[in-house]
């Protein structure tokens, strides 16, 4: 994609189909006009009277306690420098998205027209009550350093500069762990600091908290060295100046044994990594170019131990690791501030995760067979769905501990299981999903690419390295859509009744007759058959030209299914094919089967369709908890079709005794863990969080998925054909853009794991 269609993208995705990328829901009914009454006048009178003779009750009867404004006036954003307040808004809207899905945490973005102090000051202390928390973001230094410090002593609420504080947890919780790999002691170890802004400053303090000795440590800003005897520096600087005589990064780095890298691009050459000490640690954390390329760097120094800001190597130092969880932990304690005890508290707690075995969904979001502690793996990954039950706890214990908590925390398992509930609203498992797609991306044809969405989503896999598209259907077509969407890259185009494949779809009808000759098919029908893009497609990959498949999206079902189980066919043991749909909901990732094949499955079916549910669930890494849904609970019907299921479990129990599969159940007694507990305790889903409902029917599965698809927005992916023999996934019909992405991803990890098996 050109520079100017990347462009375009961005401007479409803040633009459309609703301005920004937040907005405020209601939170109660409001249907009624008894609900309106209690919503404003006059039921609203009594919480504002509860308030007025107790100002706490704030945060009973309002949205404060989980309420943070993100503030900026714009002077220093991104890389994009001093833009004003109305061009900062976006930045701070996508750092609003970032509390609420990693953290559960509601924003409102505060744009301040104001470079003064004082006026700043003022404006953030007259609207403070309205929020639990203030983080201040993309202001520039040394003004922001004196905003911070100021606001933190006027106000009674937590308050953090992302910018300094953020980078500087993350890096130091890193740091402790690289030194220990390296066999060295902090208070030993010599430290060059390339850059002296606001999260240079805030790092290297808090190295020094950690034990980091300031005559080990060496600053640079633009000018060189920051010496003791360099005029006119600010109070800031003048806390690191050194007494050194040196005036270069080339003479810092002679013996250093860390650096920190807060600067510009490709500072650092090959020489000055050689010059450092043994086991050298270098945080290139310049973006989106370090200071020193990666693999410039490893290539340079064997026993390096390395971490840029970059999602696409090792050691990741990513804001979002910290500023999302540590106001969660001082929201939940109602903390008056972030104070250092609570900033070294997420150090250790980010430090110690990272020492801890690695659930196996962050290894298969990261396409690894097992991430373990090590010089690739010194910090958490993002995707850690163990982050928001660590990090949140320990800040909020620091607080407790140092005497700033308004709302101490009694108990600590149910606190936790209420962190790990939040989960359940974000789209973690499509991140999941796309990242580990890119780890190792397969050749996907798209059986219907002269479609525009189609093609739109194949150029999207294709930009983003999800997949290498291969693209099936009229090339002229296709060929003028490519050039409309500004997608002129070179990527296979085949056009089945194109004289181009004609050696090609000679070969496959050939192959496909020989296969199929005592079926009744002849050569010539065969051949006829390969015109046709479906069988085109199925015999690519059958021949290994292709790896999966994705097509449906302009035919019906039916029609798509049948060549593909005609020529793909079913796996070995595999007597009947299903789908299964995963729902993205507010609960957390839900798998539903079969929504699409099997229209009244009998009791063996619906044991197998459980069991290929199972493996699917455990391919997204979710330990799969199956409910077998139905009219009926636990045998309360004897009518066949509630037998049926009553039957399918009995059969499972008996021959995957370990699975967490129960029924026949009632829909609302699987989803809602404390009544099923409550009248059902002996049930195996007792107690516990139901993520998979097998249905009695096609009837059942398909109008639930819809239903809920579009009464609740709910994100879909899928259908998920389970039973093939090769990776086959067909669309719903007028699949959007997005679904198609996401079901090539899921064609991805499907090849990916059939790979595996095989070696």
């Amino acid at each position: 994609m050109s520079k100017q269609s990347k462009r375009i993208e961005a401007l479409v995705y803040h633009a459309k189909p609703t301005p920004g990328k937040i907005k405020v829901i209601p939170t109660k009914k409001y249907a009624s006009q008894r609900d309106l009454s209690l919503a404003y006048s006059p039921g609203v009178a009594e919480p504002c009277l509860e308030i007025d003779k107790d100002v706490d009750n704030v945060y009973k009867y309002t949205a404060k306690g989980n309420l943070v404004a993100v503030i900026s006036n714009g002077t220093a954003v991104l890389g994009l420098g001093n833009i004003g307040p109305e061009a900062s808004k976006p930045v701070m809207e996508g750092k609003g998205l970032l509390f609420k899905i990693f953290a559960d945490i509601d924003v409102f973005d505060i744009e301040v027209d104001t470079e003064n102090i004082d006026e700043f000051i003022n404006t953030v202390k007259n609207i403070a009550p309205t929020f639990g928390g203030i983080n201040l973001e993309d202001i520039k230094a040394p003004e922001a350093f004196e905003i911070e410090r100021r606001l933190k002593e006027e106000l009674d609420i937590p308050v953090m500069h992302d910018d300094q504080h953020g980078t500087a947890i993350i890096s130091a919780a890193a740091l402790l762990n690289a030194l220990e790999l390296a066999g060295k002691q902090i208070e030993d170890v010599k430290i060059v600091v390339s850059g002296a802004g606001a999260a240079a400053i805030s790092c290297t303090r808090l190295y020094q908290a950690f034990g980091a000795k300031r005559d080990n440590i060496v600053m640079l800003d633009s000018k060189g060295v920051i010496r003791a005897d360099r005029p006119n520096l600010t109070t800031q600087k003048a806390e690191f100046a050194t007494d050194r005589k040196i005036d270069s990064l080339d003479e810092a780095m002679v013996d250093a044994d860390v650096f920190i890298g807060l600067s510009m691009a490709d500072i650092v050459s090959p020489e000055m990594l050689k010059s450092m000490a043994k086991d050298p640690i270098v945080f290139a954390m310049a973006n989106p170019n370090p200071e020193i390329d990666y693999n410039l760097a490893i290539d340079t120094r064997d026993d390096i131990i390395m971490a840029t800001g970059r999602s696409d190597h090792p050691n990741q130092v990513n804001n979002v690791l910290g500023f999302p969880f540590i106001f969660r932990g001082a929201l939940d304690v109602r903390a008056t501030k972030i104070n250092e005890a609570m900033k070294m508290a997420a150090v250790k707690a980010l430090s110690n995760l990272a020492k801890e075995p690695v659930p196996e969904q962050v290894n298969l979001a990261y396409n690894e067979t097992r991430l373990a502690f090590g010089r690739d793996y010194i910090i958490p990954k993002p995707f850690d769905p163990r982050l928001i039950a660590e990090v949140p706890p320990a800040v909020a214990k620091a607080a407790m501990e140092s005497g700033v908590a308004k709302a101490p925390i009694e108990d600590w398992d149910r606190y936790k299981n209420t962190l790990l509930e939040r989960l359940g609203s974000d789209n973690k498992l499509v991140r999941m999903l796309l990242g580990r797609a890119k780890t190792n991306p397969k050749r996907i044809v798209f059986a219907e690419a002269d479609q525009l969405d189609v093609l739109k989503a194949a150029q999207i896999v294709y930009e983003e390295g999800v997949a290498h598209p291969i693209l099936l259907g009229r090339r002229d077509t296709i060929i003028n859509l490519m050039k409309e969407i500004d997608f002129e890259v070179d990527v296979p185009i085949l056009d089945p009744k194109s004289d181009e494949e004609l050696e090609r779809k000679n070969r496959y009808a050939k192959s496909y007759w020989e296969k199929r000759q005592r079926q009744g098919v002849t050569l010539y029908a065969a051949q006829q058959k390969m015109r046709e893009r479906n069988y085109y497609a199925a015999m690519m990959v059958n021949e290994g030209d292709a790896d999966g498949i994705i097509t449906g999206y302009s035919r019906s079902y039916p029609n798509v299914v049948k060549p593909m189980l005609e020529l793909i066919g079913m796996a070995d043991g595999v007597s009947r094919i299903a789908t299964t749909n995963v729902m993205i909901t507010q609960r957390g990732p839900m798998f539903l089967s079969d929504t699409s094949i099997n229209i009244d499955p009998s009791a063996k079916d619906l044991a197998r369709i459980a069991r290929m549910t199972s493996n699917v669930t455990k391919m997204f890494g979710i330990e799969p908890v199956i409910a077998m849904t139905s009219y009926s609970n636990f045998g309360s019907s004897d009518n066949p079709r509630a037998e049926k299921v009553n039957d399918a479990v009995s059969f499972l129990h008996k021959i995957y005794p370990d699975m967490i599969v129960d029924g026949a159940v009632q829909t609302d007694f699987a989803l809602n863990s404390e009544m099923l507990q409550d009248i059902f305790p002996f049930s195996k889903l007792a107690g516990r969080k139901v993520n998979t409902l097998i249905f009695p029917n096609l009837d059942a599965a398909n109008i639930t998925y819809k239903l809920l698809k579009e009464l609740n927005q709910t994100e879909s992916i899928g259908p998920i054909m389970m039973g093939m023999n090769k990776p086959v996934h067909i669309l719903q019909l007028d699949a959007s853009v997005d679904e198609i992405v996401n079901m090539t991803a899921i064609a991805v990890i499907d090849a990916q794991e059939r790979e595996k098996r095989v070696h």
